[in-house]
């Protein structure tokens, strides 16, 4: 029983992580993390197919091996969040609500500044 229920969060988080790759406000990386934890102690199938087939599978592997992000991912994210934020920024009129994506925008570009990146290729 605990191991379909863990297949089943494993893939409501991977579904949530590619939606976070265009909301702003879903966050991608930490539902990956999860559905990689979720998939390691449920189903080896699962987990191998996220670690190098899916479109995560490099940046979960190197985050795995070395606990940092892998060279050029960093300034990927960064325009990401930027791009995600600005539009969703433009198209809400309230001011509050803009002033709150403003921040969230300024709290994960520093969580991403924060980030160690390493370059395996040194």
């Amino acid at each position: 029983m605990m191991r379909i229920l863990l297949i089943m969060v494993g893939w409501l988080c991977v579904v949530l992580a590619t939606l976070g790759v265009v909301l702003p406000l879903l966050p991608t990386t930490p539902f990956l993390l999860l559905a990689a934890w979720c998939f390691a102690r449920s189903s080896p199938r699962f987990h191998h197919w996220l670690l190098h087939r899916s479109w995560f599978g490099s940046y979960l592997r190197h985050w795995q091996a070395h606990r940092a992000l892998p060279k050029g991912a960093k300034p990927k994210a960064v325009a990401l969040i930027v791009t995600t934020f600005a539009i969703s920024i433009y198209f809400v009129p309230l001011l509050w609500v803009r002033i709150l994506l403003v921040c969230m925008m300024f709290a994960l570009l520093i969580m991403m500044w924060r980030l160690p990146v390493v370059d395996l290729e040194q």
